[in-house]
């Protein structure tokens, strides 16, 4: 993910001082290694040149892909931006967002990617890698808005056909999730199709159903992004806590900063009254979605449970003026302002729930049927 400007670094090099320590040699050099994979040798080559040539940017670029393949993301992003302070590149600017991406920081991914979009609309991996941020932050009408038009002019492209059907299913389209599945299933069964069939299922309560294709996908391919995540999600929605922990975990294993198995595994600790290690993946499952009311709400009912009165009731507070329908966060709320005495406003929160309550029941397709 990464190009070699040799002529172009040596002209600067050249340019900028020629020394008995030939610094064109040292960098043919640099570059033979990183080629070979001797990445640590290239490294120290790239680093001496810097320490000589600090504003050349595309040597500052090698020495982030460098560290890039050596999984040393953070010191690579260090690089990367340096890179682009001195010199603008469409490139530089997709390998900073693959560093981010793989550090999990999904949001500073976006914001490097849309870049990239704006100056070369027709990069597909950098759409593709868009649209697998969007929906890791669960924004699936954004992946929906991208790939929709993408699946029209490619629609036998795999990937695209997948992504646009995760989210589609994710964002409860159902009916059109599952014409993309079918798509999916022309190319035989396989662990992407029974994953959406199984997730499809799951959203509509038919656990049975869900457990089943999940078991499917993970027997076919237990590699599967999201595919333990929601095997064990299905498992605690039928009941089977300790399984859904054994799933969450080995969602986990394969990837930290999977948004659904961190968030379920606070869950599951929460209920075993295990606030510390609960509070530690709920603030996980924040970083990779920053701002989602659900793990924030989950936040404030382990400050409730530790006694934490007052920074339960800032944050439940918080929550509910940018989701002022979230019933479940009023019922904690009432039961904070109860236990500051204050039950006046408790009352108030009550009767909110009830009314929230009776909106819900209304709404009911049986219940309207009988109007």
């Amino acid at each position: 993910m990464y190009r070699f400007a040799v002529m172009a670094i040596l002209v600067c090099c050249a340019n900028a001082q020629t020394t008995a320590d030939s610094p064109q040699e040292l960098l043919k050099q640099a570059i033979a290694l990183h080629q070979a994979g001797k990445l640590d040798e290239a490294i120290a080559d790239y680093r001496t040149l810097l320490s000589k040539y600090p504003d050349i940017a595309q040597i500052r670029s090698n020495l982030g892909a460098a560290l890039a393949a050596q999984g040393k993301y953070a010191e690579a992003i260090v690089e990367y931006k340096r890179a682009l302070s001195t010199h603008p590149d469409n490139q530089v600017e997709l390998n900073l967002a693959l560093a981010y991406y793989k550090e999990g920081q999904y949001p500073e991914a976006i914001q490097e990617l849309e870049k990239v979009r704006q100056g070369a609309p027709g990069n597909r991996q950098a759409m593709l890698l868009l649209a697998d941020c969007y929906l890791r932050v669960g924004k699936n009408k954004m992946v929906i808005a991208l790939l929709t038009p993408a699946r029209q002019a490619d629609p036998d492209n795999r990937a695209i056909t997948y992504l646009l059907g995760t989210a589609l299913v994710r964002d409860g389209q159902t009916a059109q999730g599952q014409v993309v599945i079918d798509q999916i299933l022309k190319n035989g069964d396989s662990a992407e199709a029974r994953l959406l069939m199984g997730t499809t299922k799951l959203f509509v309560n038919d656990f049975v159903g869900a457990l089943a294709d999940l078991k499917k996908a993970i027997e076919l391919n237990p590699n599967l992004p999201d595919v333990y995540a929601y095997y064990g999600l299905a498992l605690l929605s039928s009941g089977d806590q300790e399984g859904a922990r054994k799933a969450f975990t080995k969602e986990l294993e394969q990837d930290p900063n999977n948004f659904a198995a961190n968030l379920r595994m606070g869950v599951v600790l929460r209920q075993d009254d295990d606030n510390a290690a609960a509070l530690k993946y709920f603030q996980h499952a924040l970083q990779v979605r920053p701002g989602d009311l659900g793990v924030r709400y989950q936040i404030a009912s382990v400050e409730l449970a530790e006694g934490q009165v007052e920074e339960a009731r800032k944050e439940l507070e918080s929550v509910l003026k940018e989701a002022p329908n979230f019933v479940e966060a009023h019922v904690s709320l009432a039961t904070v302002y109860y236990r500051e005495k204050r039950k006046l406003d408790g009352d108030k929160e009550r009767t909110i729930v009830a009314k929230l309550n009776a909106a819900q029941q209304a709404n009911q397709p049986a219940v309207k049927a009988a109007q």
